[in-house]
């Protein structure tokens, strides 16, 4: 009889990976946070990227940690700058999804990524729950708290 083809484990459902980034956000949590820990954080983030295989597939990256009022404790980019051509590994346009993250993380105090995946679980768009077209619904911004 046919079983089908064994193609290893099934990946995660949206609602795994919604629960798991919850759980997540639950138990890493620092002790305390203030602005000598975002730029150690920072350029933690950085080196690690830099070391990685993605730096050399994903090429850039852009980072900034804030505080939920907005306030910039660290930004930078990994990677070239993107030219008048648009070539380049970071561009204006990696700054501007990057904020709408962030605009999501400061409406719903959650990451974007946990977001993401509830709303797939749930089968919704950001559109259809209200939230607003220049937010960004996708992993990356996350909410860190004390």
């Amino acid at each position: 009889m046919f079983n089908g083809f064994n193609t290893g484990p099934m990946p995660p459902s949206e609602a795994e990976l919604a629960t798991q980034a919850l759980n997540e956000a639950a138990i890493y949590r620092f002790p305390s946070f203030d602005s000598d820990a975002a730029v150690m954080l920072g350029l933690s983030l950085r080196k690690r990227f830099r070391a990685s295989s993605r730096h050399v597939k994903v090429r850039g990256m852009v980072i900034s940690i804030q505080t939920i009022a907005g306030h910039s404790l660290f930004s930078c980019t990994v990677g070239e700058l993107g030219a008048r051509s648009g070539l380049g590994d970071v561009s204006l346009d990696s700054w501007a999804c990057l904020e709408g993250m962030i605009n999501v993380v400061r409406r719903t105090g959650h990451s974007s990524f946990y977001v993401e995946k509830g709303l797939g679980a749930m089968g919704k768009t950001p559109t259809e729950v209200g939230i607003r077209t220049d937010y960004t619904v996708s992993g990356g911004g996350k909410h860190i708290s004390s």
